[in-house]
């Protein structure tokens, strides 16, 4: 004789499996892989808010056609776990508004896996805690803010850039380094990007270290005044937190007067091949010789990641122009390739975000990641570059910040393995 109990249990898990069954039958329930948003079996998409038009579209247009390029490539090699990546690019003009009209887009229409690379302090602010509310990855933003490392107020977000104060301390201990005793002088953002820096150029020279400072507003191209106030301080190196736009703009106003310190910039408006084209191919060479900038991803003429991301570009890009922007582009794509691979066969956003915390990753710049539990930080130094003979490559110079202090270290760039594409 049956035990009731036996038979009522064993009806309950036949009636169990069979909806099991049926359920799967109809496509009604999910397998592992496809309970996150914007994974299936086959693809995974992430989306980006971008400045595809608007002021900062001029330095900064071409970063996410860069992280397509890679992804096509990635893709074409098998994907990540045997799925492609899909790239969504929404243009947000570089404003805020559109900004959060765009990401809310990409999260609940296009149900994007995670965001990836949105560009600007002032739009990616206006998103932050959206993103958060809606347990959406919120991976390697586009700026150098400080906002982004949060760990307990914005567990989802990581940034991806060195911050601003990071350069600015590493661009003036350099300064100090080669020009002991010059009239150091910080030209910047009138916004958390001008002031982080200078928290930097002050925590390497003191706060008696700067013989003046000026800033600017991206509404007024006008930075005549600025420049006239530099030069009347007798600023012999100036350090400039500012766009590629508005470092053209200070080279180009400052030339013009006559005038011709030393030029110190930001890793976020130091891009050679792009200063070249705002200033002009027949003055730029002369007046960028020995210039500065910070950097902390593969540069320069040489290398097996430049060598890589160039044949890239030439085959999934269009042959577009090949710059900083380029490398910046696919250096966040492999980024994100590599987190995603430690993700897991079946990812959710919950394995997406332990992958970055996890120490693990190792991208593809000249010092170590930063990424753990309590640092969404992902670089704490940078290198320095300077511009020779139209060539702009590092120089040997590596500072890293930490500790209220400013060390110079020794690079350690990661080694191109796979092709350039993770391994699971």
């Amino acid at each position: 004789m049956r035990n009731p109990r036996t038979a009522t249990v064993g009806t309950t898990a036949g009636v169990a499996a069979a909806s099991v069954v049926a359920c799967l039958a109809l496509a009604g329930c999910s397998t592992p892989a496809a309970a996150a948003p914007g994974i299936s079996d086959d693809t995974v998409t992430v989306g980006t808010h971008q400045p595809l038009t608007g002021p900062a579209a001029a330095g900064y247009a071409s970063i996410s056609a860069a992280t397509k390029a890679y992804f096509e490539y990635v893709n074409a090699n098998g994907g990540v776990h045997g799925r492609s990546i899909e790239y969504v690019v929404k243009d947000d003009g570089y404003n805020p508004a559109n900004t959060q009209t765009v990401v809310r887009e990409l999260v609940q229409e296009d149900q994007v896996f995670a965001l990836l690379g949105g560009l600007g302090t002032p739009t990616h602010s206006s998103v932050l805690d959206y993103l958060d509310q809606n347990d959406v990855p919120d991976l390697f933003v586009a700026s150098g803010s400080t906002m982004w490392d949060d760990p307990e107020g914005h567990p989802n977000t990581f940034g991806f850039n060195a911050d601003y104060v990071v350069e600015g301390a590493a661009l003036a201990q350099y300064t100090a380094d080669e020009h002991a005793g010059s009239k150091v002088c910080v030209f910047g953002q009138d916004d958390d990007f001008g002031a982080e820096f200078l928290e930097g150029v002050e925590l390497a020279l003191g706060a008696d270290g700067v013989t003046a400072h000026e800033s600017y507003s991206t509404s007024n191209q006008d930075v005549t005044a600025q420049m006239g106030a530099l030069q009347a301080a007798g600023c012999e190196d100036v350090l400039l937190a500012t766009v590629n736009g508005f470092t053209a703009l200070a080279v180009g106003t400052a030339a013009k007067m006559g005038w011709s310190p030393r030029w110190l910039a930001s890793s976020s408006g130091g891009d050679y091949p792009t200063l070249v084209e705002l200033l002009g191919e027949d003055v730029a060479p002369a007046l960028l010789q020995g210039f500065v900038s910070a950097n902390y991803l593969p540069f320069g003429p040489d290398g097996e990641w430049v060598e890589l991301f160039e044949q890239i570009n030439d085959e999934y890009n269009d042959g577009a122009r090949f710059d900083g922007n380029t490398v910046y582009g696919m250096s966040v794509g492999y980024l994100f390739a590599e987190a995603l691979a430690q993700a897991g066969e079946d990812p959710t956003r919950e394995s997406l975000v332990e992958a970055v915390e996890s120490g693990k990753l190792e991208g593809n710049g000249i010092l170590p990641l930063m990424f753990g539990p309590d640092d969404h930080s992902a670089f704490d130094g940078v290198g320095i570059t300077v511009v020779a003979d139209g060539v702009q490559d590092y120089v040997g110079a590596t500072y890293a910040v930490g500790g209220g202090k400013v060390t110079e270290v020794e690079p350690q760039p990661v080694e191109l393995r796979g092709g350039g594409v993770p391994a699971p």
